[in-house]
């Protein structure tokens, strides 16, 4: 097994592709030591490659899976001796399509992954967390959590409720010398985007996405603002000058933003 050594390190889950393995890239790059979580092992395996052995230390992680959860964090204090700088909760799946075409278990997995997922991660790590000095929770959110997003519907009641557990914990935990925060990225090139609009559609939500002339940024940048939400005083971190601007509208001018929301969605077929 590969150890710190002394280096500060970060915990990510949703580690194999997306902004969890930008994010590895970037931090070690960095000088941190990594921990790589992911259920896509095969994925996962190639990240390790490309950042050094050395340099990380990597297992199978369903994050639904309080059993996984014990066994990932009992090696990751093993290798790091016994500290955690950073919990990166990024692990996130989700659905596009209209509600009725999107299935109950569809929507008990978001929920699984995206939700409960992230509070696992949160009770699971707390030991580490508090023995390290300045430590750090990041939990990924979305612009979706701020404002309610069409045919994303139970994605984004999921993302509103990290953003909801991010701001609780953050007050929460403030005398035990940790830190919460978010990272909420507006379209971001990832894997998710590649999510169908129903079962067996070839219609992705990135087609939609160019359709309309929307915005879809770099996953690089997700990176580096995920960087700044470790380390940084504000609490919730945008990603994209859409998801700014999001922010800014759902604060001085919700109404507004509502109104674009709704005439924003298209016809049903």
């Amino acid at each position: 097994m590969s150890h710190s050594g002394g280096r500060k390190s970060i915990f990510i889950t949703g580690a194999a592709s997306g902004i969890g393995a930008e994010t590895a890239r970037l931090f070690a790059k960095r000088g941190w030591f990594c921990g790589l979580y992911d259920v896509n092992m095969d994925a996962l395996n190639a990240v390790q490659e490309e950042i050094g052995e050395n340099n990380c230390i990597m297992a199978g992680l369903n994050v639904c899976s309080r059993n996984d959860w014990r066994a990932a964090v009992k090696d990751f204090g093993e290798a790091t001796e016994g500290a955690m700088n950073v919990l990166f909760n990024n692990a996130g799946i989700g659905r596009h399509g209209w509600f009725e075409d999107v299935s109950g278990e569809d929507n008990d997995a978001i929920i699984d992954v995206n939700v409960k997922g992230v509070i696992n991660g949160v009770q699971a790590s707390l030991p580490l967390l508090k023995a390290t000095s300045g430590a750090r929770i990041v939990n990924t959110a979305s612009t979706a959590g701020i404002v309610g997003s069409p045919q994303l519907a139970v994605y984004s009641a999921s993302k509103f409720a990290v953003r909801g557990l991010t701001e609780a914990l953050d007050a929460e935990f403030r005398d035990l010398d940790i830190r919460v925060t978010s990272l909420m990225p507006w379209f971001v090139e990832t894997p998710i985007l590649e999510m169908g609009d129903r079962e067996g559609s070839n219609h992705k939500m990135s087609d939609q996405l160019r359709e309309a002339g929307m915005n879809v940024y770099p996953v690089s940048m997700a990176a580096e603002r995920a960087w700044d939400a470790a380390h940084g005083k504000d609490i919730h971190y945008m990603v994209g000058k859409d998801a700014e601007r999001a922010k800014f509208m759902t604060r001085w001018l919700p109404g507004g933003i509502r109104k674009r929301v709704r005439d924003g969605v298209p016809p049903r077929d």
